[in-house]
């Protein structure tokens, strides 16, 4: 009964939308299809995406693969992709082909230890990385290695079968951790080659060249203590990959490197920028990239150097606001990306690579969008405490009226040095919020990319100070606006945004009238004692909070931690956390729903077993959004 009464509310919010419903709903954002683009063929002519879609009714996802001209067209449904692209874990010659497999190198569980008691499940830990992102380890790890493709016989990298280390990397590594060489003699791979509590405490991977006829391994980038990581070479065999030089540092400077006469060359040295990820461009002259820049993510080339002594700079191909958040591929003078922005989820586009001109190529959510009244999103420059100008999104209801009274969130982004772009969340939507009525103000307070790189990193060691006058200030820039409720004011945010929301709960004096946080940092020292990348919180809090000589590490464990403010606390809260969130543990969330009871502060705990640092279950995500709507409604 309860299954027929769902399907057919759902079946009603479908016939609303043909009938031309006027604003999106968290339904029809939980069902958008998602665009992914796979590669363009090898004669240049076609695209290959897919798209996938959730769909309430049946409770499954489906995936469609397509091919589509790429200068526009019908989209031909496909079975599969492989027989259309080049197949990268295939070696140049076809002889070989790289495969992954997890193999179990250290003892763990109690049946590893002790045969006989088959029924226990605990595990035994002599060192840290006893887990990562949402799983626990267990002894076992991801490895490449390589078949012949005549009979299938399989051959293990030697060193790296002996060793604990992933490749692909864990929790989020895929075919972009490996490659075959031009002349298919060479197996290149990244790694962190660490393990237990030094794994912990470094960024250190790097570029390792694997040689099938030696089987020796040489590490091309053990010169660099940072990230190494995304190699690829181009059509005349030059090798390039990406780079942060400090170890520790996750949000560092990336730059593109360059084996140029046998040595690393930095093209982007001297660019005040960082960059997202590129691709070689066809005739190996010019090296193509997207990057954050002021608020927007964009399209950028770069000349590739004869000589060392030979000065590029990057030039910016694609204008305007929205972000091109990946590149699927290059075809003579165009280049197909990934687009999006506050309004509208990924479709693929085509840019001419002469002009910047861009092309929508498929219209997987047009028919929604088309049925929806959409927000209008003004880029302002607000004066910060210290006299800088900050650039702030201010995403307003469909259908604005100036008017009238609207209430008002103040939106703290993750990261800390995530960049707020013309980004679209599945859950975090601001097109959502602003068609339930809400006026969203979403600061690029310090600590983001695409202001270059002093901007980018101040937020380190400085987590309560001056990103936090940042938001206060862009909230109070907009309170005196004669369209803003100031009386209904509202602080949101998740991971580092929970951070600045149970911050600003202890010091607003009276601004907010609701608060939501979603796996916030609530407690500094918990945070470290807890959080599996000791990395992230040895650099961005300065060291461990025993170290009583270390002023700066002593400040963010005081001065700047949430839970010492808790005795101001008085304003609605509610605090979501997720069970499996190993990055910002739960007893993040736990700590800061019983403070809050135990201080009589109106206050609600959403709890998510399942879910790690996100929600990914459509069913969970459902109760995410109509939890989220009703806490405002209630509260602001």
């Amino acid at each position: 009964m309860y299954k027929f009464i769902f399907i057919f509310l759902i079946a009603f919010s479908a016939i609303d939308l043909l009938q031309g419903q006027q604003v999106m709903t968290p339904e029809i954002l939980i069902q958008l299809g998602k665009v992914s683009g796979k590669g363009i063929t090898q004669d240049g002519n076609n695209v290959i995406y897919s798209v996938s879609k959730y769909s309430f009714e049946t409770d499954k996802n489906t995936k469609t693969i397509y091919k589509i001209p790429i200068n526009g067209g019908v989209p031909q449904e496909i079975k599969e992709s492989t027989s259309f692209l080049k197949d990268r874990s295939l070696s140049p010659d076809g002889n070989y082909k790289i495969i992954t497999k997890d193999v179990k190198l250290k003892d763990v569980t109690g049946q590893d230890y002790y045969k006989d008691v088959a029924n226990s499940d605990v595990k035994i830990y002599d060192a840290l990385n006893y887990r990562h992102w949402d799983t626990w380890e267990d002894g076992a790890y991801s490895h490449i290695m390589y078949q012949t493709t005549t009979d299938n016989m399989t051959i293990s990298l030697d060193i790296m079968s002996k060793e604990p280390y992933d490749c692909p990397q864990k929790p989020f590594g895929g075919s972009e951790d490996y490659l075959w060489s031009p002349d298919s003699k060479n197996i290149l791979y990244v790694a962190k080659k660490s393990s237990g509590t030094a794994y912990t405490l470094s960024t250190n991977s790097d570029i390792y060249k694997y040689n099938l006829k030696t089987k020796t391994t040489l590490n091309l980038t053990a010169y660099n203590k940072g990230y190494d990581t995304n190699p690829a070479f181009s059509s005349k065999g030059q090798l390039a990959w990406l780079q942060m030089h400090r170890d520790g540092f996750e949000a560092d400077k990336n730059d593109i490197i360059i084996r140029l006469s046998n040595k690393p060359v930095n093209l982007t040295a001297a660019w005040d920028g960082t960059v997202n990820s590129f691709i070689w461009g066809e005739n190996g002259r010019k090296i193509y990239f997207i990057a954050p820049v002021l608020g927007t993510v964009h399209l950028f080339e770069i000349d590739v150097p004869k000589n060392a002594d030979h000065n590029s700079y990057p030039k910016q191909i694609t204008k305007g606001q929205f972000d091109v958040n990946g590149i699927v591929g290059q075809s003579k003078n165009t280049m197909v990306v990934k687009r999006r922005d506050m309004n509208h989820a990924i479709e693929l586009y085509t840019v001419n690579l002469v002009d910047g001109k861009m092309t929508q190529l498929t219209h997987a959510n047009d028919a929604v969008y088309n049925s929806l009244k959409l927000s209008t999103i003004e880029k302002r420059m607000i004066k910060t405490t210290d006299g800088k100008d900050m650039l702030t999104w201010v995403i307003y209801p469909p259908n604005f009226d100036k008017t009238k009274k609207y209430p008002t969130l103040l939106y703290c982004q993750g990261g800390p040095q995530g960049a707020l772009s013309q980004f679209y969340s599945f859950r975090w939507n601001f097109q959502l919020m602003a068609a339930n009525g809400y006026i969203i103000v979403a600061p690029s307070r310090r600590g983001m990319p695409g202001f270059g790189v002093a901007w980018n990193e101040q937020i380190s060691k400085d987590y309560g100070g001056q990103n936090i006058q940042d938001y206060l200030v862009a909230i109070d820039e907009l309170a005196k606006e004669t369209y803003v409720d100031e009386n209904r004011l509202g602080s949101i945010g998740a991971s580092y945004g929970g951070y600045s929301v149970f911050y600003l709960a202890g010091m607003h004096e009276g601004r907010f009238k609701s608060f939501i946080s979603h796996d916030g940092i609530f407690n500094q020292r918990s945070m470290y004692g807890t959080t599996e990348e000791l990395f992230f919180v040895n650099w961005d809090l300065g060291g461990p909070y025993w170290d009583k000589n270390n002023t700066v590490a002593q400040k963010s464990f005081t001065s700047f931690n949430p839970i010492e403010n808790v005795d101001k606390w008085d304003t609605p809260i509610l605090i979501i956390q997720g069970g499996k969130d190993y990055r910002v543990p739960i007893g993040q969330g736990l700590e800061a729903f019983q403070a809050a009871q135990l201080r009589g502060v109106k206050s609600k705990l959403l709890y998510f077993p399942e879910e790690n640092h996100w929600v990914l279950n459509p069913h969970n995500s459902l109760v995410w959004q109509r939890e989220f709507y009703k806490w405002l409604r209630n509260t602001l």
